[in-house]
């Protein structure tokens, strides 16, 4: 029997972070222009706090609170470490280009952090009601990140495009939540999964709105995390964008994404896998197949990486739709991975921007070796990492979750996901082509902090390094979903 205690203490980070958040608002009424470093440093240090009380509080004991809508348990602990690490990873490699566009300014770092709070909330999630306003929190911040420079007409498209599907999504994943709180009368998850278990058998009337209501929060999931058929919004958003915001909509909230998933499908509604696993399979196939075709016909950096992120969300789904703890371990696992490589690529984008130009086409990458060699050779990492080339990080996640279906008994799925992941080689053994073989056409010199070099250097080695040695953040993973879902 596992030890339970309920203790307002478990909220601890939220509240930290949350309250940060509000202390850098009102600090940047009073700084200055050039004292606007401050208001960086303090953001850093939230997240360094708020890890710091995340990891001497976690303990092997579940602990509760708000009547048990709030769980802190040994997953939403590991999952909020890998958010404060992208979180500062973000902060790092954004903060030249947000100064060079006049956007370094206490919102950005505050509504961040509203963001980190939502994605906390939703990984700690017990209930139906907090993980809605947990996503809620970040879906809102979101929208107003990718609008926040106010003049550019790009940025505000993509922000009201982004905020209507969102919305949509938003509605279909409450109306689904209505329906199963409707069937089974609880919003407590656990409760919900007990209430289906130990139900008597529903006619076929009750057991309709049950699927009716899985199909809403399937749907509205996919909206969120990007999968066919409901991945429109994603080019779009990721192009209109600026390239901070791109980076950080692509990368750390798909960790809360996962949280969301594992404890409303694998906790609540364990019982209706057999409909969600057909649901995620379909979703799976035509997500690889949308995003790998469609990425190769793209010129826009930025719009290559949303089909490709679109893929990425089918492989994720392959670990997912095993239904089992092998594939859920799997599913973490490429989403690391994903969120690593994410990271290191939009930030040598940022790396290569100045004031009053985005390296957002791929011709801009052209004769990069010619310019320089390192940063070169890093894009070459993460190339070869997201593409799945070994020895590097993401062919090793990818052979995970394809181990998990193969397991799962999805042979064929997993010798077309094998093939497709092959075309989507191409489109990023093209950027290695021109950075390596072509003549540049941008000859102006490449200028950024130290510690941005430094930090970029260091995630991009780290592909390479984990994936010559998985076993350590696998066992991670495994330690974090194996201890929540026993």
């Amino acid at each position: 029997m596992e030890n339970i205690r309920y203790d307002l203490v478990t909220a601890l980070p939220e509240m930290i972070v949350l309250g940060m958040a509000m202390l850098i608002l009102l600090a940047d009424l009073f700084l200055k222009q050039s004292n606007r470093i401050a208001i960086y440093a303090l953001a850093q240090l939230t997240l360094f706090v708020a890890a710091y009380f995340t990891w001497t509080t976690h303990t092997p004991s579940v602990g509760y609170a708000f009547t048990g809508a709030f769980v802190d348990d040994t997953m939403s602990d590991v999952l909020k470490l890998m958010i404060y690490l992208g979180t500062g990873l973000l902060f790092v490699y954004s903060r030249q280009y947000l100064q060079m566009r006049n956007m370094f300014c206490g919102e950005f770092y505050a509504l961040v952090l509203f963001a980190v709070v939502g994605m906390m909330i939703m990984v700690s999630g017990q209930s139906l009601l907090t993980l809605y306003i947990g996503l809620e929190l970040l879906s809102l911040s979101l929208y107003a990140l990718v609008a926040l420079d106010r003049d550019n007409s790009r940025a505000t498209e993509a922000a009201m495009k982004y905020f209507v599907l969102g919305a949509l999504a938003s509605g279909m994943l409450l109306y689904g939540m209505s329906m199963i709180y409707g069937m089974t009368g609880n919003l407590n998850l656990s409760d919900i999964n007990h209430a289906l278990m130990n139900a008597p058998m529903p006619s076929q009337e009750l057991h309709a709105v049950l699927i009716l209501g899985l199909v809403f929060i399937v749907a509205g999931l996919a909206f969120k995390l990007g999968a066919v058929p409901f991945q429109m919004w994603v080019p779009d958003v990721y192009e209109g964008s600026p390239t901070a915001m791109t980076m950080l909509i692509s990368s750390v909230p798909k960790i809360a994404a996962f949280a969301f998933i594992i404890r409303m499908l694998a906790q609540g509604l364990q019982t209706l896998a057999v409909d969600w696993q057909q649901m995620l399979m379909i979703m799976a196939v035509l997500s690889i197949i949308l995003g790998n075709v469609t990425a190769i016909a793209q010129t826009n950096l930025k719009r290559m990486l949303a089909y490709s992120t679109i893929s990425h969300v089918g492989f994720v789904l392959f670990g997912l739709m095993s239904a089992s703890i092998n594939g859920f371990v799997s599913a973490l696992f490429y989403i690391a991975s994903y969120v690593l490589m994410t990271l290191a690529g939009f930030g040598i984008i940022l790396l290569l921007s100045r004031k009053g130009f985005e390296a957002e086409q791929l011709n801009d990458l052209k004769g990069l070796n010619q310019r320089s060699p390192w940063i070169a050779f890093l894009m070459l990492i993460v190339m070869f990492s997201m593409a799945g080339v070994p020895p590097t990080l993401g062919f090793y996640a990818k052979f995970t979750v394809l181990q998990a279906a193969l397991q799962a008994g999805y042979l064929w799925l997993v010798v077309f996901a094998v093939l497709m992941a092959v075309i989507g080689a191409f489109y990023y053994l093209r950027i290695i082509k021109l950075m390596y073989f072509d003549e540049p056409q941008d000859f102006a010199p490449i200028q950024a902090p130290v510690e941005m070099r430094m930090v970029l250097s260091l995630n991009a080695l780290a592909l390479l390094g984990i994936g010559l040695m998985p076993q350590w953040l696998m066992s991670v993973c495994g330690y974090a979903v194996v201890k929540s879902l026993s």
